[in-house]
């Protein structure tokens, strides 16, 4: 049986706690806004669940296939239980706005995009997976970690 460094369940979650990883976030974001996706930078807004306020923070958008998702490498954050809760967001690239709506993936659904959001950028967010998995894990392990790895469909 495989042992792994983190549990991956629906109270997964990693914050940015540790500095340079929010100096890269507001990096991104700012040139995200100004229109300069950084390998598929978006500026996700989701209306608070509590607050009704907007709350943003870069994502990568992942397209497989023609289809869009949104993968949350850092597990069951603020922006993921305020999506499911909404259901509806916006995506920025400079001035462009999408807005849109969200259908989470089943964890059995999930395997083909996080292998592709793995592939795409591992060398962004394969430090929250501590080893665990990679692009070349066996299905098995993705759909092992699946549970903490929230995963939306956009509309």
């Amino acid at each position: 049986m495989t042992e792994y460094k983190q549990t991956y369940d629906s109270k997964r979650v990693i914050t940015a706690n540790e500095g340079s990883m929010r100096v890269f976030n507001r990096i991104v974001a700012r040139l995200t806004k100004l229109g300069l996706s950084v390998m598929g930078s978006r500026v996700l807004s989701v209306q608070g669940r509590k607050s009704g306020e907007w709350r943003s923070t870069p994502v990568n958008l992942l397209t497989v296939d023609g289809q869009q998702y949104l993968v949350a490498p850092r597990g069951h954050t603020q922006w993921v239980k305020n999506l499911r809760a909404s259901k509806t967001g916006r995506l920025q690239l400079g001035r462009k706005v999408e807005t849109f709506t969200a259908e989470e993936l089943a964890d059995a659904d999930k395997i083909p995009a996080l292998r592709m959001y793995l592939k795409e950028w591992a060398w962004e967010v394969g430090t929250f997976f501590s080893g665990d998995v990679t692009k070349n894990s066996p299905d098995e392990v993705l759909r092992h970690v699946a549970p903490g790895v929230p995963v939306f469909k956009i509309n």
